[in-house]
């Protein structure tokens, strides 16, 4: 796991397992609600939208006009989404089933 700044290993992997304790998106909420400020959750929740329509295959600009985001944000967004990581794939694969 890459060194967050600051943050050790130890605090990261506690803060991943904690992550995946949650048994509900009640749950979810409570945590990122103590965690994050409302802002946070709204930019988090953009680029998970962003990353959601850049799979269907919609373009920048109508993403970047449909969720607010800067092409920027978009374009970060698109890297993570076909980037080696990949976290987005594996949670949209998740919630949305696959993609064909």
């Amino acid at each position: 796991m890459a060194e967050l700044g600051g943050v050790g290993e130890a605090e990261k992997r506690r803060l991943l397992e904690a992550l995946c304790s949650l048994g509900s998106a009640e749950e979810a909420e409570a945590l990122l609600s103590d965690l994050c400020t409302p802002r946070e959750i709204e930019d988090l929740s953009q680029r998970l939208e962003v990353a959601t329509m850049l799979a269907a295959g919609a373009s920048y600009v109508d993403v970047s006009r449909a969720t607010g985001a800067s092409s920027t944000t978009v374009s970060r967004v698109s890297k993570c989404l076909n980037g080696p990581t990949g976290g987005y794939r594996l949670v949209l694969g998740r919630l949305d089933g696959p993609r064909g």
